[in-house]
């Protein structure tokens, strides 16, 4: 299999920072390649280099035998270089059709181009129907359309111009399991069609499902590749880290102390059903379980976010009516949500204004903020977290995602807060963020404070939890304790299975 791709000494600094100092990577025809690294690695400058967003300082780029350099977006894509983001958003037009955006790039090559609306839609049905994907409704508005279906739109615009290599940057994290599985299958489609695929991703079993080689980078430098037969995910994990995970998750005194919160027969419509279970001082519990199991509504439930509609919740040994969040802060229990950009964080705005909205009568004095209060509590808390910012006037949208979450997390310092409750905490963050997340959270739990940790990684939930409860259909159906847990046994009951059934076929579900 010749290769498509070939990017050798690739350097690229920024003043005096140096992004990159040795990008090596080749891609070849027909391959899905995977490119991997913790924050900060040079995975996206990189890519940014390949795409035309950048220029490199040094190294050369040959493309299909041709040595190629990019100055601008539009020479990539001239040049068969296409990219599907995570932020499908920031390359769809809401207001055009779907047919329309699919042929977006035709109408910006500056070509007088005439075509008839129904020639327009015929083309977007013919490559639709490539994908496997003509059930989209090519007259229906962008805006009308899932985030699954916006990335289908993004690769049919790229199909429609011959792409000869696509760039997935983290298209799963905002997916269901279902919906990324059917994106690996349309993956595999563009494989055996010769198009190359270039796969960037968090999640590691994601890697061992769709990819055939692997490429890790840190600290701006090419560090590996392998193709994936011959790697395992502890192998790739101590490449990115350069140790392993064992080394990363914080090692700490397990004494619970007294019980914070007892949840009994508590119910929420017909999303949550009997839920019995208490958690301690200084305790981690995870709650397992697949998307669609019913963790995010537990959450919401315990926090007032949709209150439940049965049974009884007592906050040390009280009990107590949580219909608003502001209710749960005021028992000391704060929600870190999934969706961070959603419900989390005012994404648009800045650190400071992020940092001391959860307690603003602190910062505050008559109706006027004190904006020297807001900023030392903004630099002691990216001091704290070793949030990546040189200043506390940054918008959130500037940041990586682990940034982000960092930013997250840490606003509720200000609140004295003894029970956190953690929603997927480390979705869409990479490796080097996820350390830093498991230092905060243990370090939470060495305060004395609860911690509740809802997460379909079970090798993660393994790794920092003392105890282990199951979710499947709203219910929980297994309690594990550390000792008894595998990734096996919370696998079985996430499915709907039950223990004297475990010598069946594993379940097939990518966590």
């Amino acid at each position: 299999m010749s290769n498509i791709l070939e990017m050798t000494g690739i350097q690229k600094s920024f003043g005096s920072v140096k992004a990159l100092e040795a990008g090596n990577f080749t891609l070849k025809r027909g391959e899905i390649h995977a490119l991997l690294g913790a924050n900060g690695a040079g995975k996206s400058t990189l890519i940014k280099i390949l795409s035309g967003l950048y220029e490199q300082d040094a190294g050369t780029v040959w493309l299909d035998n041709q040595k190629v350099r990019f100055h601008h977006p539009k020479d990539a894509k001239a040049h068969g270089v296409y990219c599907v983001y995570q932020e499908v958003d920031t390359a769809i037009v809401p207001e055009l059709t779907t047919a329309e955006n699919i042929m977006l790039d035709t109408f910006a090559s500056g070509k007088n181009i005439i075509v008839s609306k129904r020639g327009l839609e015929e083309n977007a049905k013919i490559v639709l129907a490539q994908l496997e994907a003509d059930h989209i409704n090519v007259r229906k508005q962008a805006r009308e359309l899932t985030l699954a279906e916006k990335q289908l739109v993004l690769i049919a615009r790229a199909l429609i111009h011959s792409a000869k290599l696509i760039i997935f940057d983290e298209p799963t994290a905002p997916l269901s399991v279902y919906e990324a599985e059917r994106l690996f299958k349309v993956m595999n489609n563009l494989k055996e069609k010769g198009v190359g695929c270039i796969f960037i991703t968090h999640r590691l079993p994601e890697v061992f499902e769709v990819c055939d080689r692997v490429t890790v980078m840190r600290e701006g430098k090419h560090i590996f590749t392998s193709a994936v037969a011959d790697a395992t995910q502890a192998l790739i994990v101590e490449k990115m880290l350069g140790t392993s995970l064992e080394n990363v998750i914080e090692r700490r005194n397990r004494h619970a102390g007294e019980t914070l919160l007892q949840l009994q027969d508590v119910g929420e419509g017909n999303k949550l059903k009997g839920i019995n279970f208490t958690i301690k001082e200084g305790e981690i519990v995870g709650i397992a379980g697949l998307v669609g199991a019913g963790k995010t509504e537990l959450a919401k439930a315990i926090t007032g976010v949709t209150p439940v509609s049965s049974g009884s919740i007592f906050v040390k040994g009280n009990r107590k009516k949580i219909n608003h969040p502001k209710a749960a802060i005021e028992n000391g229990i704060v929600l870190v949500p999934e969706e961070r950009r959603k419900e989390g964080l005012f994404i648009h705005e800045t650190l400071r204004k992020n940092a001391s909205f959860p307690n603003l009568k602190k910062f505050s004095k008559a109706a006027f903020m004190k904006a020297s209060l807001e900023k030392t509590f903004a630099k002691r808390m990216i001091d704290a977290l070793q949030i990546k910012t040189d200043s506390t006037e940054t918008s959130l949208n500037h940041l990586s995602g682990g940034n982000q979450q960092k930013v997250a997390i840490g606003k509720w310092m200000s609140v004295e807060a003894s029970l956190y409750l953690f929603d997927e905490p480390t979705k869409g963050v990479d490796i080097g963020a996820k350390k830093d997340i498991f230092k905060l959270i243990a370090n939470l739990a060495n305060e004395g404070k609860g911690i509740i940790y809802f997460s379909s990684e079970i090798h993660e939930l393994l790794a920092i939890s003392d105890r282990i409860l199951v979710m499947y259909d709203g219910q929980l159906v297994k309690e594990f304790t550390q000792e008894e847990a595998t990734q096996e046994k919370i696998l079985l009951y996430a499915s709907g299975g039950k223990e004297e059934q475990s010598e069946r076929q594993k379940h097939p579900v990518s966590i």
